[in-house]
């Protein structure tokens, strides 16, 4: 790797694109010479901040979410399947995902936990025992991860991170910034390494632009 800076990676186990982008991520970074920094941050927590329901929570878009994340996965060659249920409680892999250990570990540990989610048959990760479990089987101490997790700083860390993404204006995951510079979703991958490779068409001037566009009307209740 070159002493560019990584790509920063804002994630949550919660989300199947998250897990889809995941699955990418790392390739992508790869071909420009990049490290991915992942940063675990609470998506729910990112919903209430800027005021908007989750795509679970509206159900004709979590029936149509569900095909579109198969379809991806089947573009993209990626096992998928129903996690046991959804939305889920995604605080402890989250914690997991945030402690100290070293850079090879922690993908270990976020592969292992994005499968017992979405890879298919996976026991989910809210139960300690079994989250412990299954980052043994990934050659990891699950029981002191778990424990860990449990600690304030572990908390805190989470805390802190989703915090951050919302001061940068991050609004839903995975959200992957290239230089300062935000993509979000894994169908923006592709732009992503079209700005790595220096052919982002978006021009700072010009956007001046569009984002000045004065409001013609406004929705009532929005």
């Amino acid at each position: 790797m070159t002493d560019a800076a990584p790509l920063l990676f804002h994630f949550d186990f919660i989300s199947p694109y998250a897990y889809l982008a995941w699955t990418q991520i790392h390739a992508l970074a790869a071909r420009h010479g990049r490290a991915v920094r992942p940063v675990p941050i609470l998506f729910a927590a990112l919903l209430d901040a800027h005021g908007h329901k989750g795509p679970a929570e509206i159900p004709p878009k979590r029936a149509y979410i569900f095909k579109d994340v198969v379809r991806t996965a089947h573009a993209l060659g990626v096992p998928i399947g129903p996690p046991p249920a959804h939305p889920v409680n995604p605080l402890l892999a989250l914690r997991i995902a945030s402690l100290p250990m070293e850079d090879a570990a922690r993908r270990r540990a976020i592969d292992a936990l994005f499968l017992a989610v979405w890879g298919g048959k996976g026991p989910g990760v809210t139960e300690p025992g079994v989250v412990g479990a299954l980052l043994c089987a990934a050659g990891l101490d699950g029981e002191g991860l778990v424990r860990a997790a449990g600690e304030e700083e572990a908390k805190l860390c989470v805390r802190r991170a989703t915090e951050g993404a919302i001061a940068a204006g991050v609004f839903g995951v995975p959200t992957v910034f290239v230089d300062g510079e935000m993509f979000w979703g894994v169908d923006a991958l592709p732009h992503a390494e079209v700005r790595l490779r220096g052919r982002d068409p978006v021009d700072a001037a010009e956007m001046e632009r569009w984002v000045g566009m004065p409001v013609g009307q406004a929705r009532r209740g929005g």
